[in-house]
């Protein structure tokens, strides 16, 4: 596993679990690692839970400003205000990783929230310094910019938001633990469970997770992505009834956007992981 990582020029970190069973295989699971947009599943699995215990309703509606968007991607490279329902949010937040989306749901569920519900499930290596914003305010706090197109990588890689113990974090075994849990309803009520699978499946990336994997196999998880930092974690889940949580963090040699190598290595690890939890 590690040459395999080696050969895309990055240090991974995997972790993978039957989720019926007690098989399990991983390499340096237990490090910390940056979770980037992985940390969306914690906020996705919080909303879900407040909708099911009826302290908030789906179909609440909630505006995405100026003041909330990055410019990237859905509502947070809109040009005009947007209104949505908190589904919709969880929504845009989980398939396309929606960065405004996110901030405007985790204001409405609380920080706190998310880390009492961690508490409770045992993830106590998991932490959010708050949301996107946040993140990127690590970055502008430091460099004056998030824009690091063509910025020196001795500027780039003693960034806070590169540093797990001065971030976003968590383990790849408390990300698998965490996904076990929902898929097994243990996460919380059987319906709050079911909306974050539900969502989850729903995500339209398939350059990473899902590209070692056939189309017969259902693939439900969540990316995350920052300078020198790509991950996915997600559930791969067979015809013949097999369901395994798999979550591979990575710290590449490139530090830019486009890592085409590193993106299809997180599949190829997958696999290999899933291939050896399924054999003998």
């Amino acid at each position: 596993m590690r040459e395999v990582f080696e050969g895309a020029g990055a240090r991974g970190f995997l972790h993978a679990r039957d989720v019926d069973g007690d098989r399990e295989t991983c390499l340096d699971a237990d490090e910390p690692v940056v979770l980037a947009s992985v940390f969306k599943i914690a906020v996705l699995l919080e909303y879900a839970l407040q909708a099911a215990a009826g302290e908030l309703a789906r179909t609440e509606r909630l505006t995405v400003t100026a003041a909330d968007k990055d410019g990237g991607i859905g509502t947070s490279g809109c040009a005009d205000d947007v209104s949505l329902t908190l589904r919709d949010l969880a929504h845009f937040m989980m398939t396309m990783s929606d960065n405004a989306a996110t901030d405007v749901l985790l204001r409405r569920v609380g920080l706190d929230r998310v880390h009492a519900t961690l508490a409770r499930l045992g993830l106590r290596r998991t932490r959010l310094i708050g949301g996107c914003a946040e993140l990127f305010a690590q970055v502008e706090a430091e460099l004056g910019t998030v824009e690091l197109d063509g910025m020196p990588r001795e500027l780039i890689e003693p960034l806070a938001v590169r540093d797990p113990a001065r971030t976003t974090s968590g383990t790849p075994r408390e990300i698998t633990t965490l996904l076990a849990r929902i898929w097994r309803d243990e996460a919380g009520p059987a319906e709050a469970c079911a909306e974050v699978r539900a969502v989850m499946g729903r995500q339209i990336w398939p350059h990473r997770l899902a590209s070692g994997f056939g189309d017969e196999v259902r693939v439900s998880g969540k990316t995350g992505t920052l300078w020198g930092v790509r991950n996915e974690a997600g559930v791969v889940e067979y015809p013949d009834g097999g369901r395994y949580a798999v979550a591979v963090f990575l710290r590449t040699d490139k530090l830019g956007g486009r890592d085409p190598a590193a993106d299809a290595v997180i599949g190829r690890a997958a696999r290999l992981a899933v291939d050896r939890l399924r054999g003998p």
